[in-house]
């Protein structure tokens, strides 16, 4: 399974952006891939997932062959 910064760099390379590592996990959690809970969040997500920019999160995971 890939790292978050190995999936923030593929995501800079080909999209031009740096996805925060809370998009990753919620990226991760909308298409099944299993997450462990972080000891720092408290409930409600910080900030906002941004849905135009889950389709270049999934294709670096279908890049490291995650989905």
């Amino acid at each position: 399974m890939a790292t978050y910064a190995e999936i923030q760099n593929f995501v800079k390379k080909k999209y031009d952006y740096t996805p925060k590592s809370c998009w990753i996990a919620h990226a991760k959690e909308l298409s099944g891939i299993p997450v462990k809970k972080s000891p720092r969040r408290t409930g409600k997500r910080v900030y906002p997932f941004p849905r135009n920019k889950l389709k270049h999160i999934q294709k670096a995971f279908h890049h490291y062959v995650m989905m």
